[in-house]
Parts: structure tokens; C-alpha cells; sequence
């Protein structure tokens, strides 16, 4: 079997399954408790009137969102538009949810490109010097700060970078609100940049440090496992140099564990910085998911829900293709 046909016959195992992840998404989001009818007439006036009125409004409001439809119905329907990536239109504020989504989604592929970039650039070299340097105090000492960044919250180092770095009781060195300054509009192209650049660095580290501790330790593990192998002994017996020994013969075969979670960062693009860009108020997908869920938008929730299955699909058929690459042994006859 060719790539060709491998592709192939993966996308048309891809449409079953994001079938099947789009039903239960539905069914889930739909079924939770609260109504985004009810929630709307909160938010308006009409909560003032007495009961009556208030159920007749509600009831108005469901025919117009077409939540009085079973919920099948409903399902069919949204399926429909789906297939052409037609959302529909938000229930908070009556715009597309494509056009919603397609003013966060920059600045949050953009945050997370530079984060995941940063993670592998520095987690596969640290990974295999801890591993080549297994047992030495310096490998003690990188296994105890990597730890200590795994177990530190985001949010809360992202508060306490705001007070020591951004202005709040000790140093103003950088900015914690939005993507860019107020006024910069028609400055210079590179000062802009640099502008845009600088508000990013405090979002950056703290999307950047705890990947960065957890995918060093798979790679130091899988080095690791690695270099016990009879292969690798068999390189060093020759008289090849150790470095040619372990960044030709052994890392390249440590480094699946690493293809596998690169599948999932895709969909974490969208929605794995929630809190950080409500930290730092930062008008991104994740922004944008928590105050979908908070106004039971079900349009906005079901898009992002959606899009984030298509993503995983595509981010683990990208491994698949990946492991052949990494690892000679691997065939697209034997993933078949």
C-alpha cells in the first residue's frame, strides 16, 4: 500500500468518526442543564416581568433559536450547515459564528504556534543531555527544577509574573493587557512588531514552561530506553562517536513518543489557553470558549467543539504519517 492509498483509506475512516464525535458532542452540549433562552431573558429586562409573561417570552425565544424542535431535528439541521461550515449565527449577539471564530483564531494559533515551537525546540536537546547524563549531580539538578515548572499552575505563576514583572507591586517591565498598545496603530511596521512581540512574552512563558518540563521527561525516558537496545551497542562497539551514536541512531528512535503528542496539540490549539488569555485579556479562542459556555451559546460551543474533533483527527493521521519517517521499521502496510 502507497501513501496514496494509506491517505485514502484514513480519510475515509476520518468521516465515521467524526460522525460519531460530532453525535455525542451534540447530545452532551444540548442536554447539559441550563437554557440559553432563559439565560438571554436574564440578561434583559424581561426578567422583571411576572411569570406569566416570562414563560411566554422564553417560549418565543426557543421558536426563534429553534430549541422547540426535538432535538434530532435539531441535530439533522446543524449537521447540514456543518458540512459547509455554515455555524449559523451566535446567540449572544446575532453575528456568524465563523465570523467570530475567525477573529480570535489568529491570535490564538499564533500564541501556541510560538509556545509549541519553543517546547520542542528545548525540551528534545534537554531531554537527551539528561538522559546522556543519567545518574550525575547535573542530571539531578535539571530533574528537580523541570519538576518544580511541571507542578507550578499557570495561572498562578501568570499572577505572580503580573505582580513582579507587570506593573503591579514591584517592576513595570511588561504589559498584562491585550496584544498590542493603545496608539500603535500608525507607528512603524517594526516598532509594532516589537510592540506586539513584547505583549506576548509573559503569555508565552506561561503556555511554554509546563510542556516544556513534561515533554522533556518523555524525551529523557525514551532516550533512556533507547540506548539499552543492542543496536545502539553495536554502534558504540564499531568505535562511532558518541554524539553520532546518539543523534543519528538513538534519538531518532526515541522521538515517536514525541510524534504521538504532537497529534494532540492541534486541538489544544483552540481551547488550552483559556485561562491564560482571560488572564491577560487576550481576544483569543479561548477568550471566546469561556463566554460561549457562560451565555450557553450553543452555536459558538458546538463550532469550536466541532472543529476541535476535526483537528484531532487530522493531528493523529499527521503522527501516523510521521512514525514511518521516524522509524524505518514502521510501514503504512503494517498501520493498514
Amino acid at each position: 500500500m502507497n501513501l496514496q492509498q494509506y491517505l485514502i483509506r484514513r480519510l475515509l475512516l476520518i468521516i465515521p468518526t467524526f460522525l460519531g464525535i460530532t453525535v455525542i458532542t451534540f447530545m452532551v452540549i444540548q442536554l447539559a442543564p441550563g437554557n440559553p433562552a432563559a439565560m438571554k431573558l436574564r440578561m434583559g429586562e424581561q426578567g422583571m416581568m411576572g411569570d406569566e409573561s416570562t414563560r411566554e417570552i422564553v417560549e418565543a425565544t426557543k421558536k426563534l433559536y429553534g430549541l422547540d424542535k426535538p432535538i434530532w431535528t435539531r441535530y439533522g439541521i446543524w449537521l447540514k450547515r456543518v458540512v459547509t461550515f455554515d455555524f449559523g449565527t451566535s446567540y449572544k449577539d446575532h453575528r456568524l459564528v465563523m465570523d467570530k471564530i475567525a477573529e480570535r483564531l489568529p491570535i490564538t494559533i499564533e500564541l501556541n504556534l510560538i509556545s509549541i515551537f519553543l517546547v520542542y525546540l528545548l525540551a528534545i536537546p534537554i531531554g537527551v543531555y539528561s538522559a546522556v547524563e543519567q545518574g550525575t549531580i547535573r542530571d539531578k539538578v535539571m530533574t528537580v527544577i523541570l519538576f518544580i515548572l511541571y507542578s507550578l499552575p499557570n495561572f498562578w505563576v501568570a499572577v505572580l509574573l503580573i505582580m513582579f514583572l507587570g506593573g503591579g507591586d514591584f517592576l513595570d517591565w511588561f504589559p498584562i493587557y491585550g496584544i498590542s498598545s493603545a496608539g500603535m496603530e500608525g507607528a512603524a511596521f517594526l516598532s509594532r512588531l516589537w510592540d506586539h512581540l513584547w505583549h506576548l512574552m509573559l503569555p508565552v512563558f506561561c503556555l511554554t514552561y509546563g510542556g516544556l518540563a513534561g515533554l522533556s521527561r518523555f524525551m529523557r525516558a525514551g532516550v533512556l530506553e533507547v540506548i539499552r537496545q543492542d543496536y545502539i551497542r553495536t554502534a558504540r562497539a564499531k568505535g562511532l562517536p558518541e554524539k553520532l551514536v546518539i543523534f543519528k541512531h538513538a534519538m531518532r528512535n526515541s522521538i515517536i513518543p514525541i510524534i504521538t503528542l504532537m497529534g494532540y496539540l492541534l486541538p489544544g490549539m483552540l481551547g488550552g489557553s483559556i485561562i491564560i488569555e482571560s488572564i491577560f485579556s487576550i481576544p483569543g479562542m479561548g477568550q471566546l470558549s469561556f463566554e460561549a459556555v457562560l451565555s450557553r451559546d450553543y452555536p459558538v460551543v458546538m463550532a469550536i467543539a466541532t472543529i476541535s474533533a476535526l483537528l484531532t483527527l487530522v493531528g493523529i493521521l499527521i503522527s501516523d504519517l510521521l512514525y514511518v519517517w521516524a522509524d524505518p521499521r514502521i510501514t503504512y502496510e503494517a498501520e493498514a
